[in-house]
């Protein structure tokens, strides 16, 4: 006994041959003459006896399969059983190229079995051929076929009718439900199915303890099963007698909703459940012409398609949620009837497929997170770069491989440190400038993009700090024209400078070092807190209008870091800082990530305490106020300087709301 088989690489294919290779008989395999070493290693991690499964060379596009006149001789009164299962099962494929692999593909496989005096002709169709089907689906139907418009759903339709209406050779259609891995050890070739929401799942985890109650949807059946149940059967199935002209569905009799399927995943990768479920037919009873018009409302259709972009989920998949077809298969019970073979209950082995999608094929598994990835051969401005955060961060991207410009007020310090990364190998380019001056940030601008061309990630890192309190401050209003003049003006000087050729080139990615002060509201700080502000404010609004243009705002809240910047306040050197380097982790995470905004916990903490019962804050910071006096630099009392030192009480303040100025 010989078989043929299409589509063996594939992964319903791979563990059909496994079947078969323990039945006697030699097993020919349909293989692209370009694909045979990607066939070679598959046979050889599957362990494949290379004198049973032997290739024979074709393509499925190609008339009889593209199968050579020899081969054709070689093969014809020896197959017994043709297998074909090459198939595009992919939702989001373009309609041509599933109308290709589909239906012209079976076609061909058809012409072959034919030519070649095939016994039985078991072709693998799908659930898909009954379309949206509403009701009970009969394994003795498919003219009843409804909702067919889905190019996937049309094409797995009309492939099966070209089998039905097969005169040549006797046939036999077998209709998996949706496919996911197998129930033993979990493996899956892809995403597909349910497999489409784990990323969804997976982010829930990490926001919310799984304890947490959930609002979610509820929607139709959806009949998931095994690959192993699929190959068994077929192979059960196709060696039984009498059974010819029949079709098989290969399902779960008793399939799970939508919701109860998402609830089992949600359990096995340790994902807060939907407690509460709304049934999405709740919603049909608003006119499908006012569904349409507010889901095609632009705000709408941008903010659903950002948030499929983000979980990874298709929208073709979207429509399946109310899925309306359930499917009879006494004919496949009968057939199976005492081999032991049975759909096993999805939570039994739902945590394999978990476990095997997060250790092989979960997307993150596939970002490079490195700096290097995301900054080699770019051009990275950063300001402020001769000490301190900048200069941190400026050596981490110099090393990375970036086009690494610095730029500082003071030319030595300033050339001391491009020197210094250029020796150990980085491209650097240093650039004196007074950004508290508008003229000399415009020229500064132009002498970057002559020299560079553009410039691919601003970090607005250079500003000044004043620590002094409004009353000690009546009489230096230059403080809030100085702090905000370097601190806001300068930075938006910048980022309007590069913004026009971020914008033609359609990406850009700005960082602005922000403070913790502006989430916390430091008292004392009034002055530096209020450009901080103002900056946040100007990249909330701008990320509004350019985020469609390929444009990213990170505001990094930085807590109190150990800078020359804080030196003047003696009382800072007892009390929890972070290093510039460290603070240099923070400004290499914005770039590989690209987030809104980093934050401390304190830092959100304190927004979110302020927002909610803003006079019990209030009295927080005003104990603040009065524990933390003004220094003695900012009453221009040069002796009580040196003699500076900070209480126990402050010490332990300070310990306690950690990297926030006080």
């Amino acid at each position: 006994m010989s078989y043929f088989v299409t589509g063996a690489t594939g992964f319903i294919g791979r563990y059909l041959v496994g079947n078969l290779l323990k039945r006697k008989g030699t097993i020919y395999v349909l293989v692209r003459k370009d694909s045979q070493k990607k066939f070679d290693a598959l046979a050889r991690k599957l362990g494949w006896d290379p004198k049973r499964v032997i290739a024979v060379h074709g393509d499925m596009t190609a008339a009889k399969c593209g199968v050579a006149a020899a081969q054709l001789k070689l093969l014809t009164g020896k197959i017994k059983h043709f297998f074909h299962l090459a198939a595009i099962y992919d939702l989001t494929a373009s309609a041509e190229s599933q109308r290709k692999a589909n239906v012209d593909g079976t076609q061909n496989a058809l012409d072959l079995a034919a030519a070649i005096g095939a016994g039985c002709f078991h072709h693998t169709s799908s659930i898909a051929a009954a379309g949206l089907y509403p009701g009970i689906f009969r394994e003795d139907m498919f003219d009843e076929a409804e909702g067919l418009d889905d190019p996937y759903l049309r094409t797995k339709h009309d492939s099966e009718g070209l089998v039905r209406r097969e005169k040549r050779v006797k046939w036999r259609i077998y209709r998996p439900g949706m496919v996911v891995g197998h129930s033993q050890t979990g493996e899956i070739d892809k995403i597909d199915g349910p497999y489409y929401f784990f990323t969804l799942l997976k982010k829930m985890r990490e926001m919310l303890p799984p304890w947490m109650p959930m609002l979610g949807i509820e929607g139709g059946r959806i009949n998931v099963v095994p690959v192993d149940f699929v190959a068994d059967a077929m192979d059960h199935i196709a060696h039984k007698p009498k059974l010819d002209g029949h079709c098989f569905h290969l399902v779960d009799p008793e399939p799970m909703r939508v919701g109860e399927v998402l609830n089992t995943f949600a359990r096995a990768g340790h994902a807060p459940e939907m407690t509460m479920r709304l049934d999405a037919r709740m919603f049909a009873f608003v006119p499908s012409g006012i569904r349409g018009a507010v889901g095609s409302l632009p705000p709408v259709k941008r903010f659903v398609g950002m948030l499929l972009r983000d979980f990874k989920i298709p929208k073709e998949v979207l429509k399946f949620i109310t899925y309306p077809t359930r499917f009879d298969n006494r004919e496949t019970e009968r057939a199976l009837k005492g081999s032991g073979i049975a759909v096993p209950r999805l939570e039994t082995y739902a945590w394999r497929l978990w476990d095997y999608w997060e250790r092989h094929l979960d997307p993150d598994l596939f970002i490079d997170r490195s700096l290097k990835g995301r900054v080699k051969g770019k051009v990275v401005v950063i300001t402020g770069g001769s000490s301190g955060i900048g200069l941190s961060s400026a050596q981490r991207v110099a090393e990375a491989g970036a086009t690494t410009i610095i730029v500082a007020r003071g030319e030595e310090e300033l050339f001391k440190a491009r020197d210094e990364m250029k020796a150990k190998g980085g491209k650097v380019f240093a650039y004196t400038a007074d950004l508290a001056d508008m003229a000399d940030c415009d020229r500064l601008v132009a002498m970057i993009l002559k020299e560079h061309g553009h410039v691919d990630i601003l970090v607005n890192n250079a500003g000044r700090s004043i620590r002094r309190s409004i009353e000690l401050s009546y009489d230096r209003f230059h403080d809030f024209e100085r702090t905000m003049q370097l601190n806001y003006f300068g930075c938006l000087r910048l980022i309007m400078g590069f913004m026009p050729t971020m914008v033609q080139r359609r990406k850009g990615h700005i960082i602005n070092i922000s403070s913790i002060g502006v989430l916390a509201n430091s008292p004392r700080f009034s002055a530096y807190v209020a450009s901080k502000a103002a900056l946040d404010a100007f990249s909330r609004c701008a990320q509004g209008e350019l985020s469609g243009k390929g444009i990213s705002f990170t505001t990094i809240n930085m807590p109190l870091v150990r800078t020359p910047m804080i030196a003047p306040t003696k009382m800072y050197e007892s009390v929890p800082t972070l290093s510039t380097d460290e603070a240099a982790d923070l400004v290499v995470k914005g770039i590989i990530e690209k987030p809104s905004r980093i934050a401390t916990r304190l830092g959100i903490f304190s927004a979110l305490l302020n927002a909610v019962a803003p006079k019990a804050y209030e009295v927080i910071m005003n104990t603040a106020f009065e524990l933390f006096p003004d220094s003695a630099a900012a009453k221009g009392d040069r002796k009580a300087l040196k003699e500076e030192q900070p209480s126990q009480e402050q010490i332990a303040f300070a310990a306690l709301m950690r990297g926030v100025h006080w």
